[in-house]
């Protein structure tokens, strides 16, 4: 849904997880800081710190580490696992943008050529003349967020000082047509002129995305992003869900709405219509890790189209935290470790990262069941929770060793 603020052995086969639902693959690289304990352990803070299940896959080179800790249903006990699929987020936006740039190599889109060209009944006017592909791909055609509109209680997001979970519920199974979805977005108004910066982030640029690669492929978006990006990239377990219901083994999702849903509601069986191209596709930890290891080696687009992609400009997330994005990518700089690329992404109950290191070595997907874990203060914002650490520091050690 949103933008959040987040040489070594050959290693061929990977055994199965343990009783305790990690993988260590390798040993200890003192050259990388690939640290296979030091990364269980990071990630057992994040389970004792609240986060009722986490895993991920860490790879350095040929090494790779798949670990979990704590349970996929609160209720039961059951535990989670690393090959567990969740529901991605934003992370989909990727692979929307990954098809777009296809099309723009086969000549059937031109980055800047105005939107109102090929959707004219939808984007109207002189918004249509303005705001190009380019734009909306990166977030500064000014088109406001339609979810504010679709969970009506979500007034004041992402504050959320008055909120009722009611939409949530209300919207279960609910299915929205995209048109229906974009509508609101423009009839909202406008966060900023065409091309505007810093632009801002919003969930309506992708759909009309999803809306654009139907009109010049003639088939559903999501059947052509699952043949020439997801099958492309190989990944066995990535989709855009069939219904309300993931299929395969997946964890309970659950959402805290800032401690408004308390205790935390599960909300894995949902109708993901209301995110579609933006935020729809199930995964798991290793698709994630081979999809962005592909997109930066050219496997998906040609090296011309990738540089398309990591030309970044400066956006507001629904967070309120300034980033730099790309074309469905999130650069992200950290001192004395280096450049990563990639996204993140959260939907009800579910959170998600996915990082690679620019030069394609070092990778880290990590996914949660818990979202929204931070109570707010008197005057709405959240206020810090032992969660927050935790994650910190099993990001810097899956990300830069020690």
């Amino acid at each position: 849904m949103a933008v959040l603020s987040v040489s070594a052995g050959l290693v061929t086969a990977v055994p199965a997880p343990n009783e305790a639902g990690a993988v260590l693959a390798g040993s200890t690289s003192p050259l990388t800081g690939f640290d296979p304990a030091g990364l269980k352990s990071a990630m057992d803070g994040v389970h004792r710190a609240g986060m009722p299940g986490v895993h991920a896959e860490v790879r350095d080179a040929g090494q790779v580490w798949r670990g979990a800790s704590g349970v996929a249903d609160v209720g039961t006990g059951r535990l989670i696992r690393p090959d567990m699929r969740q529901r991605v987020g934003s992370i989909t936006k990727t692979f929307t943008a990954a098809a777009i740039l296809q099309q723009v190599e086969k000549g059937r889109i031109r980055l800047d050529a105005p939107i109102g060209r090929y959707l004219p009944r939808l984007v109207p006017g002189e918004r249509g003349k303005k705001i190009t592909v380019r734009m909306l791909l990166n977030h500064t055609s000014g088109i406001a967020e339609y979810l504010l509109s679709a969970f009506p209680s979500l007034e004041k997001y992402p504050s959320l000082p008055d909120i009722s979970p009611k939409s949530l519920d209300d919207n279960r199974f609910r299915h929205f047509r995209p048109a229906e979805l974009i509508k609101m977005g423009l009839s909202a108004p406008a966060v900023g002129k065409p091309g505007g910066s810093p632009g801002v982030y919003s969930n309506t640029n992708y759909l009309l995305l999803g809306e654009l690669l139907e009109q010049v492929t003639g088939t559903t978006a999501e059947k052509y992003i699952t043949r020439n990006v997801i099958e492309r990239a190989g990944l066995q377990h990535t989709a855009f869900p069939a219904g309300p219901r993931i299929k395969g083994p997946h964890p309970r999702m659950y959402e805290a709405f800032h401690g408004l849903i308390d205790p935390p509601r599960d909300y894995s069986v949902y109708d993901m219509s209301w995110v579609r191209t933006g935020a729809a596709l199930v995964s798991t930890m290793a698709d994630l890790n081979r999809f962005y290891g592909a997109l930066l080696d050219g496997k998906i687009v040609k090296r011309s189209s990738l540089a398309q992609m990591q030309r970044t400009v400066p956006v507001y997330a629904q967070s309120g935290e300034k980033i730099d994005y790309g074309l469905g990518l999130l650069e992200v700089k950290i001192p004395g470790c280096g450049t990563f690329w990639g996204h993140d992404g959260t939907v009800w109950g579910a959170a998600t990262v996915s990082l690679t290191r620019a030069d394609g070595r070092r990778q880290m997907s990590v996914a949660m069941n818990l979202v929204r874990w931070n109570k707010l203060d008197s005057s709405g914002k959240p206020q810090h929770h032992p969660i927050d650490d935790a994650l910190s520091t099993f990001r810097q050690q899956a990300l830069c060793g020690d």
